[in-house]
């Protein structure tokens, strides 16, 4: 069985396994060693390339393919798990493994480092994390969409968002640029699938006047109606960790999920994986609040008129799925005035969200010609 993030747990080989992965099989002490893709000439470490198909050594250049994926593979490793028996059963033992994780005291992250670090400084919150590694039995992931952008990109990305934002500090650009090296981190999702049918009640209201001149006025003419919308929801996804701020996160979306690759531990190497923190069944209550705000949009359309009276809505779900798996991004931290900001860039798309500091210089000045504008307008009025 192979970990998220590149650890064999039962010390069988990949082609024991099945895997069509034609790279040497590392040597394993143990069940517990991390798996490595030496370097075939010098022996280092191999990373894989973001944007690329193959994995590169930062020592000699040397580069060595990851093996492309069948179309086969690819769909076994996009089919959906079937969440109503995820929910009531224990899942079966090959869909589960382990994993060594180092766990963050201050946002909770629990982040994949190497098996003999025992501190080190947690990506998402920068807080030191000084601790016994853990373990974290969960769902294995099925499909992993590869890291598109490098760092130099992620951070030109975030230079571009810098200069885009309004009221913010002058020296903000200079000293984030000036702040050390962006992390890349694979961010564990659960995307669902439901078919959705929804029964609703509710009235139609509709403007009507009545009246002329100053006696005028504007009501509304309400009619009952009821009726059935239906919506198929496909690949819903929800951070499946507590790490990140989910408006941040929504905020990356939408996901070129057309580039989901069957999980290979091969583009993980070089990089940091997070283990999910949000259960299933969390997840899954975070998924129907989002598909409920969706059919509530559905059922005041169907409803119609000017404004809507939503009375009741009562919906049903079929063929309720999910998949596990995993998306990329660059995060990083930058102290300014002695406040920590984090920002977080979609890896695969440059996508920008983060905090930002304000300028209240800036702000002060910007309010003042206003009220200069506005009183110079007044005069020349009042002058005419």
């Amino acid at each position: 069985m192979m970990g998220p993030w590149g650890r064999r747990r039962d010390g069988a080989s990949d082609a024991a396994a099945g895997s069509d992965l034609d790279l040497a099989e590392p040597a394993l002490e143990d069940a517990e060693a991390e798996l490595r893709f030496p370097c075939a000439q010098c022996g280092a470490s191999l990373r894989y390339a973001p944007g690329q198909t193959w994995m590169s050594c930062s020592y000699c250049g040397h580069e060595q393919e990851i093996p492309g994926a069948s179309k086969a593979r690819l769909a076994v490793a996009l089919r959906p798990l079937d969440l109503r028996e995820a929910l009531a059963r224990p899942l079966p033992e090959a869909q589960m493994e382990e994993t060594r994780v180092l766990a963050c005291t201050n946002c909770g992250a629990q982040v994949e480092f190497a098996p003999e670090v025992h501190a080190a400084e947690c990506p998402f919150c920068g807080t030191p994390v000084v601790t016994g590694t853990g373990t974290h039995r969960h769902i294995k992931p099925q499909a992993v969409l590869p890291f598109r952008l490098t760092e130099a990109e992620a951070r030109a990305a975030f230079r571009s968002w810098l200069k885009g934002l309004w009221f913010a500090p002058n020296r903000l650009e200079r000293q984030a640029r000036e702040e050390g090296r962006l992390a890349g981190i694979y961010v564990p999702y659960w995307a669902f699938d439901a078919d959705t049918r929804s029964s609703y009640r509710g009235e139609r209201g509709v403007y009507y006047t009545v009246g002329t001149g100053k006696n005028r006025q504007r009501r509304i003419r309400w009619t009952r109606v009821s009726g059935r919308v239906a919506r198929r929801f496909e690949d819903l996804l929800i951070m499946a960790a507590r790490s990140l701020p989910r408006p941040h996160v929504r905020a990356l979306e939408p996901w070129p999920l057309a580039g989901l690759r069957p999980y290979q531990a091969g583009f993980l190497s070089g990089f940091r994986a997070e283990g999910y923190t949000v259960a299933l069944p969390d997840g899954y209550t975070l998924a129907r609040e989002r598909m409920d705000a969706v059919i509530a949009a559905d059922v005041r359309r169907a409803i119609g008129g000017d404004v809507q009276r939503v009375q009741s809505v009562q919906t049903q779900t079929d063929n309720e799925r999910f998949k596990h798996i995993l998306l990329p991004i660059w995060i990083a931290a930058y102290r300014y005035h002695g406040r920590s900001f984090r920002f977080v860039v979609n890896a695969a798309t440059g996508r920008v969200r983060g905090d930002r500091p304000w300028s209240w210089i800036k702000i002060t000045l910007a309010a003042l010609a206003a009220a200069l504008a506005i009183a110079a307008l007044i005069y020349l009025f009042e002058s005419a």
